[in-house]
């Protein structure tokens, strides 16, 4: 959980990839950026998402669920749910629906468990949660060992998973660390951060915001944003984009947050607005290949070959961690078509044999 592999998906790009993520991209699609899905690899914290102060959660289980168990024990299982003496128990109480409305006042029925607790996902030998960053362990510090170490593994096989793109098995892990840590944020952005990756921009963004909410850290406005420009929310999301908050965000944040404006510029129509919003300091500097990747990507869409040609050059030079596919932009640009000299070598053999 790095702040490396953190960032938010982009486009602004080509038109065989419109749509499908945000900004118009499936999960897997290029985008502005030059690569897949950002935020992708590991759900990341820094030490502004540590909550200090949480409440300890020993088992994950909502609060006030113990109390109503013991209060369900007491039930008087002669009457059935809802029925009998006018909707009347026998403690000759008022009741609501078969539910005591002192008890529902105090929140038992509310809080009390509604199903039996979904069997856990494996986790691997070898994973010991210790992979994780030390300020995703502090944060959970406000559990039981137990229970910590338990989530920290969920949390590794949520980043090993990503990776893997395997998204269904992400999901799984990424709920469980949830439900037995729903106050830590780093697992409400792990969560987050694999909705995100499958487009499910929703629910994406309501994690993005409980963490916000629960740690106090700006951090995830990038990725915020972008889910908002997914949701088709273009204004909703520029506002957010010009908020005080994101003014406020380190530098790569506000790489991050430039590139998903301008791609929202370009959902607009608004190409010339896009080249100006990548116009930022950064630009200048050879160690932003993305930015530079959008920025040719975008001087392409406006029809300035020539310039785009070498921002593209520039992004290759920069690309040192192969973050986009600005060689290949470059190829494309110089009409270089790569043949693969292996495709179809497997069906031959399979043949002689």
């Amino acid at each position: 959980m790095t702040d490396e592999n953190r960032g938010p998906r982009r486009d602004g790009g080509r038109d065989e990839s419109r749509r499908g993520g945000p900004g118009g991209q499936g999960s897997r699609g290029r985008d502005a950026s030059g690569r897949g899905p950002r935020g992708a690899g590991r759900p990341q914290r820094d030490d502004r998402g540590a909550t200090g102060g949480a409440r300890r959660e020993d088992d994950g289980a909502p609060r006030g669920a113990a109390r109503g168990d013991r209060r369900d024990d007491r039930r008087d299982d002669r009457s059935p749910r809802g029925g009998g003496r006018d909707d009347r128990r026998d403690t000759g109480r008022p009741t609501r629906g078969g539910v005591d409305r002192d008890q529902e006042q105090r929140g038992g029925s509310r809080l009390a468990p509604k199903g039996p607790r979904r069997p856990e996902p494996s986790i691997p030998d070898g994973v010991t949660g210790k992979e994780l960053d030390r300020s995703v362990h502090h944060q959970l510090r406000t559990l039981s060992k137990e229970n910590a170490d338990g989530v920290a593994q969920h949390l590794v096989m949520v980043a090993a998973l990503l990776e893997a793109e395997d998204f269904d098995g992400a999901m799984a892990h990424a709920e469980t660390a949830v439900r037995r840590a729903g106050r830590v944020p780093a697992a409400r952005e792990a969560l987050g951060m694999v909705a995100y990756r499958t487009g499910d921009f929703a629910r994406a963004l309501g994690e993005f915001r409980t963490v916000r909410r629960i740690s106090g850290s700006d951090h995830l406005i990038p990725l915020m944003v972008d889910c908002e420009r997914g949701l088709g929310r273009h204004e909703r999301a520029l506002d957010l984009a010009q908020s005080p908050e994101a003014r406020r965000l380190p530098t790569q944040d506000k790489v991050e947050l430039a590139i998903v404006v301008s791609g929202i510029r370009r959902d607009l129509g608004q190409t010339d607005a896009a080249l100006v919003a990548l116009q930022i300091p950064q630009l200048k500097k050879s160690n932003q290949p993305r930015l530079a990747y959008a920025y040719a990507d975008t001087l392409l869409g406006l029809g300035r070959t020539a310039e785009a040609r070498e921002w593209f050059e520039k992004a290759a030079e920069a690309d040192t961690e192969y973050e986009t596919d600005a060689v290949e932009r470059l190829e494309e640009l110089d009409g270089v078509s790569m043949t693969d000299l292996l495709d179809g070598a497997d069906e031959e053999d399979e043949v002689r044999e």
